[in-house]
Parts: structure tokens; sequence; C-alpha cells
């Protein structure tokens, strides 16, 4: 097997037991046994834990930003329906991973992967921004830095594995959204007045 074929084939089994039994818990000679290589091999390729660990989240990370990319390259209608069914596919591509992400054994992990997909995610929502305005839908100065508030203000105050909010607590911050999206890019009233209902699926 070729570094290439031997890293990727690490990553793998590392991504597989970091979900399995928890990054804390999950330790190098765990994934040597798992693989049955000798310690110098998997230091050859990742000085530590730390370092393969970073090598996970961006094997996740690429892996959700090419599913996005393609659903991108897919999409039809203007920038405000193109938007809806981004959002809508992507969340049902990315349901497994956060229900993963959710583990309490994976809180080390959840954070980290949260934030590097959604950097990552932002300029491909920023260019669907910027297409509104042309259109006429949005009036925004800011496209990439509009998208990149409102992206992380709706997934980590809305994410129940960062704040325990209540039922009703996180059904008025749900309902809020709308509004609060429609002032900040200048869209017309009742714009993302889908979102709730793609939430609640």
């Amino acid at each position: 097997m070729g570094k290439i074929g031997r890293k990727a084939e690490i990553i793998k089994e590392a991504r597989w037991l970091f979900h399995t039994k928890g990054y804390d818990s999950t330790t190098m000679q765990n994934i040597m046994e798992r693989l049955d290589i000798a310690k110098g091999t998997i230091y050859h390729y990742f000085k530590s834990k730390e370092e393969l660990f970073e090598a996970v989240i961006e094997n996740i990370v690429e892996e959700n930003l090419a599913e996005m990319e393609q659903l991108f390259l897919e999409l039809k209608g203007n920038a405000l329906e193109k938007i809806e069914a981004l959002l809508l596919k992507g969340n049902l591509s990315s349901e497994e991973l956060l229900n993963e992400l959710h583990k309490p054994a994976n809180a080390a992990m959840h954070l980290r992967i949260l934030t590097a997909i959604l950097r990552k995610q932002a300029p491909i929502y920023a260019a669907l921004i910027a297409q509104g305005c042309k259109e006429g839908l949005f009036q925004v100065q800011y496209p990439l830095e509009s998208v990149e508030m409102i992206l992380f203000s709706i997934q980590f105050l809305t994410d129940i594995g960062i704040h325990p909010w209540s039922q009703e607590e996180l059904f008025r911050r749900l309902q809020a959204y709308p509004n609060i999206i429609e002032s900040l890019l200048k869209a017309p009233p009742g714009s993302f007045n889908f979102l709730p209902n793609l939430w609640k699926g």
C-alpha cells in the first residue's frame, strides 16, 4: 500500500473510532491494533493523536463540502429558491454526522467540526446572496460577512448540544430567525418563512 493509501486508511479508522468510542477514549494504540500496524508506521504520518484528530476533522469537512458543492451545481431557480433547496438537501445529507456529534463522547469534536464546516459553507451561501442582490431580492454590501453572522448565529444558538434550551425557548428562536434574516438582508417580508418548517423536518 502506498503512502497516500496508508495515511487515508489511518484517518478512516481513526474517524470510526472517534465516533464510536469518543475522542478522549480512543488511543493511538487502539488505532494501531485495529489496523495491525507498528507504532513507527502511525507516528510516521501523525506525530500525535491531536495531529490525527486535525486530519479527521479536515476529512469530514472536505466530505461535507464536496456534497454541498455538488448540490450547488445542480440547483435551479432564483437565489431564494436555491437557498431553500440547498438548506433542505444540506440538512438531510449532514443529519447522520450531526447525530454522531451530539453524542456525549464526541463533545471534543463537536465544536471544532461544526466551526470548520460553517467556514467552508459560508462562501457558497455568499454566492447565492450576491446572486440575490443582482436579482433585486436582497440589498447587502457584505454578502460573505452577512452569511457568516447568519450561519454561526443559527447553528450555535439553536444547537441543544451547546445550549440546553427548553422546547419553548428553542421554538421562539426558530420563529424569530426568518424576520432577523430578512432584516439583515433587506429581503421582502416573508422571504424566509420556509425556515421553521424546514427545521421541523
